[in-house]
C-alpha cells in the first residue's frame, strides 16, 4: 500500500469525525509533507527520511487528542 494511502486510512480511522478534508497533492522528487490546519508537521525534505510508522499520527494525537471512538 502506498504511504499516502496508508497514512490517509490511519488518520481517518482515528479522527474521521473532526477531519474536514484530506488533500493529496502529487509532487516531484519524492517530496512528502504533511500539514495540519496549515502547520507543517512532517517534511521528508527537512528530515531527509520517510516518516516512521505512527509518527504522523503521533503528531496529530498531540494536537487533537487521542483517537475518537466511533
Amino acid at each position: 500500500m502506498p504511504r499516502a494511502v496508508g497514512l490517509t486510512a490511519e488518520l481517518l480511522e482515528g479522527w474521521a469525525p473532526i477531519i474536514e478534508s484530506i488533500e493529496l497533492l502529487p509532487s516531484s522528487k519524492g517530496r512528502f509533507e504533511v500539514t495540519v490546519d496549515g502547520e507543517l508537521v512532517f517534511s521528508k525534505a527537512a528530515l531527509g527520511r520517510h516518516a516512521q510508522p505512527g509518527e504522523i499520527a503521533s503528531s496529530v494525537r498531540a494536537r487533537f487528542g487521542p483517537e475518537i471512538e466511533r
